[in-house]
């Protein structure tokens, strides 16, 4: 299962856009069709509302993969070994 974190920029996202925006629907239509069609899961439970309000702690499951979302500056950046 493919498990991926999702870090907020401000104090929610909308269900279509997140699964836009982590590369689980091709595009805003596939989204909706995939929540329509009740194939998407948040905190266990099938959703329907194509644009239900998704906050930090939240976790939406959707075919082989689960997407936790993380509070706005709650990921610690990546360090590279490199110095600038």
């Amino acid at each position: 299962m493919q498990h991926i974190d999702f870090e907020l920029r401000g104090e929610f996202i909308p269900l279509d856009a997140l699964l836009k925006a982590t590369g689980l629907a091709d595009n805003g239509g596939a989204a909706k069709a995939l929540v329509a069609a009740g194939k998407v899961e948040v905190d266990g439970q099938q959703e329907l509302r194509k644009t239900a309000k998704l906050r930090a702690g939240q976790v939406v499951a959707i075919a082989g993969a689960r997407v936790r979302i993380l509070a706005p500056g709650s990921m610690a950046p990546v360090e590279t070994g490199v110095d600038e």
